[in-house]
C-alpha cells in the first residue's frame, strides 16, 4: 500500500498540449503546468494536421519539471508516472529517431514531423478500401474503420513513402510512443493496439486482413517488429513497462532513475479511469462507495476539441457504429465501448469565431470584464423575454441544426457526414450569434442521446453520464446533456484535471504491481474527488420541444443520406 508521502505523476498529451499533475496517493492535486504544443497544418489541404514528439516530449519535461519545483516535493517521494494521450501516429525508426510524414520529397526521412494527428482526414481512401474488406477487424469498430485510426494512416505512408524507408519504420500509437520513450521498452498496450490498431480480442494481429490491404510486410514472419504487440508483448493498462524510467529519460524529466512507468491510454480513456469512480453529491448528500459492477451504467463523455463516449461492460457488447467491443482497453477481462463526436469544443469555437459579430462580442466581453459565454447566456436571456418565452430551447424552437461539420464518428460512421442548419434569417447581429451559440449546444446534446440510445438499443444499460474536460464548465450545457437525454451527469470536482488524474492512477498500478480489475477499480475510487449530480429538470414543454427536435435530428440524417445518393446517381 502507498504511504501518505508518496506522489504520483500523470501526463496528459491532448491536441493541443502537454500537461504534468502532481497527485498525493488520496489524488490530491499538489501541482498542475501545462505547456502549449506545435501543430503543423496545410495551407492547400484542410485535412492535414501533423505534430512532433520532439517538440512534444520537450513540453512534457518543462511541465514535470516545473510540477515538482512548484510543489517542492523530492523527486524520490514521486512512485510512479502514467501518460495518456491522443490516439495519433507517431513514427519513428529502430534506433528511436522520428520519421517525417509529410506528403513530399522529405517523407520517411528522418526529421520532426513525425505524428499523424488523430483529426487528420488524409486517409480516406485509404479507409474506403479497408472497410471493402469484410475483414473480422471491421466487427470490432461498430462495422466501419475510421480514417481517424492507425491502419489508414499507415496505409497511406506506405503508398507514399520509398519501400526502403517505410520498413525500418516503427509505427506507434502516440500513448505507447511516450512510455516507450522513457523505458526504451517498445511493448504495446492493450488500449492502444485494441482500439486503434486493429489488434483484434483473444485472436491478435489477422495476417489475412494485413494481407489484403497490401500491407503484408508489418507480418514479418509473426514478429511484428514495426507495430508490436506480437507473442505477449502487450499490456493491460498501468502494468509496469520495462525497468522504469532510464537514466537519460530521468535526467530530462526530473526524475529518479527506475521510477515505475506504467502502460498508458488514450486519453480519452484516462477520462473514463479520473471520473466513473467517481462518489457524488446530490441534494448536499454524498452518495456511498460505487462497487465495480456500477462501472456498467456510467458512461464517461470525455469533451474537449471532440468528445468520446467510454462504457464498460462484462461482455463484449457490438453496437452499430460504434467502436469495440475492446476487451482488456482499461481492465483486465473487461470489455469496452467507445462511442465520438469528431468535433464539438472545435465546432463551438467555429461557430463563434467565424460569426461577422465575433469582434463585437470580444469587445463587450472586454468592457464587462465578463468571458464570451457570460455574454452570450445573458443576451439569450433578454432574448427570451422580449419573445416572451420561458426557455433558451423555446427561443431556439423553429431552428435545427445538424452538427456533422468534420463528419460523424458515431453511431453513423460516416466521414462523409456534414453539417446543416435549417431556419436561417438575414441576420449578421450579435443577438443571432447567441441563437446560434445555443443551437450549437443543443445539436450536441441531441447527438448525444443518439449515441446513448444506440448503445442501450443494443445492450448496454447507461443510467449517467460522467463528464470530464472543459465543457463539463458550462452549466448550460450540462443541464442541456441531463434534460435531452433524461439522465443524471456528474460533474467532476475539477473537469480540466480529470483526463491527467487518470494518467497518475496509471503511475499508482504501477508501482503498486496491480493487476487485478477489482483492485484497480478501488484505486479509481479513493482517487477520484466527489463530483456534483446534475439531475434532468426540463419542465414539460422544454421536454416535449427537445423530443421533437430529436426526432428532427434523425430525419436529417436520412435526408442527408437521400440526397447524396440521389445526387450520385445523378452524376454517374
Amino acid at each position: 500500500m502507498s504511504a501518505e508521502t508518496d506522489y504520483y505523476i500523470g501526463v496528459d498529451v491532448g491536441t493541443g498540449s502537454a500537461r504534468a499533475c502532481l497527485v498525493t496517493s488520496k489524488g490530491s492535486i499538489r501541482a498542475s503546468n501545462t505547456q502549449d504544443t506545435t501543430t503543423w497544418r496545410d495551407p492547400h489541404d484542410h485535412r492535414i494536421f501533423e505534430q512532433s514528439t520532439t517538440d512534444i516530449w520537450l513540453k512534457i519535461c518543462t511541465a514535470v519539471k516545473k510540477v515538482l519545483e512548484d510543489s517542492k516535493v523530492d523527486p524520490a517521494a514521486v512512485k510512479g508516472i502514467g501518460f495518456d494521450a491522443t490516439c495519433s501516429l507517431a513514427v519513428a525508426d529502430f534506433q528511436g529517431n522520428p520519421i517525417t510524414v509529410t506528403r513530399g520529397t522529405d517523407v520517411g526521412q528522418v526529421g520532426t514531423r513525425n505524428i499523424i494527428l488523430w483529426a487528420d482526414h488524409r486517409a480516406e481512401e485509404e479507409a474506403e478500401l479497408i472497410n471493402s474488406t469484410k475483414s473480422i477487424v471491421l466487427n470490432y469498430v461498430g462495422g466501419t474503420m475510421s480514417l481517424e485510426m492507425e491502419i489508414p494512416k499507415i496505409l497511406w505512408l506506405k503508398k507514399n513513402m520509398d519501400p526502403a524507408l517505410f520498413s525500418r519504420c516503427q509505427f506507434f500509437d502516440l500513448p505507447d510512443y511516450f512510455t516507450y520513450k522513457c523505458t526504451d521498452d517498445n511493448t504495446r498496450s492493450f488500449c492502444s493496439t485494441t482500439c486503434k490498431c486493429s489488434f483484434v480480442p483473444d485472436k491478435g494481429w489477422q495476417e489475412d486482413f494485413f494481407t489484403s490491404i497490401g500491407l503484408e510486410e508489418l507480418i514479418d514472419g509473426g514478429e511484428w517488429r514495426q507495430i508490436g504487440a506480437a507473442k505477449g508483448r502487450i499490456q493491460a493498462a498501468g502494468t509496469p513497462v520495462g525497468k522504469g524510467l532510464t537514466r537519460r529519460a530521468a535526467e530530462e524529466l526530473g526524475l529518479k532513475e527506475g521510477t515505475a512507468v506504467g502502460s498508458g491510454l488514450i486519453d480519452a480513456y484516462a477520462g473514463w479511469m479520473g471520473t466513473v469512480g467517481a462518489r457524488y453529491v446530490e441534494n448536499g448528500r454524498l452518495s456511498g462507495f460505487p462497487s465495480l459492477d456500477e462501472s456498467r451504467h456510467r458512461l464517461a463523455a470525455v469533451a474537449g476539441t471532440s468528445t468520446c463516449h467510454l462504457v464498460q461492460s462484462r461482455e463484449g457488447i457490438f453496437v452499430k457504429g460504434v467502436w469495440g467491443p475492446y476487451k482488456d482497453a482499461a481492465f483486465p477481462n473487461w470489455w469496452m465501448n467507445e462511442g465520438g463526436q469528431s468535433s464539438t469544443g472545435q465546432l463551438i469555437d467555429f461557430i463563434i469565431t467565424t460569426h461577422a459579430a465575433y469582434p463585437e462580442l470580444q469587445e463587450r466581453a472586454r468592457q464587462e470584464n465578463k468571458n464570451i459565454h457570460q455574454v452570450l447566456l445573458e443576451i439569450l436571456k433578454k432574448l427570451c423575454a422580449d419573445n416572451q418565452v420561458d426557455s433558451f430551447t423555446a427561443l431556439m424552437k423553429d431552428v435545427h441544426f445538424y452538427p456533422d461539420f468534420h463528419g460523424n464518428r458515431s453511431p453513423i460512421a460516416d466521414p462523409r457526414m456534414r453539417g446543416a442548419i435549417v431556419g436561417l434569417e438575414l441576420d449578421a447581429s450579435i443577438n443571432d450569434l447567441a441563437r446560434k451559440y445555443y443551437l450549437t449546444l443543443e445539436a450536441i446534446s441531441l447527438q448525444t442521446r443518439h449515441i446513448v440510445s444506440s448503445l442501450n438499443a443494443a445492450g448496454h444499460d447507461v443510467t449517467s453520464i460522467y463528464m470530464s474536460g472543459g465543457q463539463a464548465k458550462n452549466a448550460t450545457m450540462m443541464q442541456l446533456f441531463a434534460d435531452t437525454c433524461g439522465i443524471p451527469v456528474v460533474l467532476p470536482m475539477n473537469g480540466g484535471e480529470a483526463v491527467v488524474l487518470g494518467a497518475a492512477m496509471l503511475g499508482k498500478v504501477a508501482s503498486e504491481g496491480i493487476t487485478q480489475a477489482e483492485d484497480m477499480w478501488w484505486v479509481m475510487v479513493e482517487m477520484t474527488p466527489p463530483g456534483t449530480l446534475v439531475a434532468p429538470s426540463a419542465p414539460p414543454n422544454v421536454k416535449k420541444i427537445l423530443d421533437a427536435k430529436y426526432k428532427i435530428f434523425l430525419e436529417v440524417i436520412d435526408i442527408q443520406k437521400r440526397w447524396r445518393k440521389e445526387l450520385e446517381e445523378a452524376t454517374r
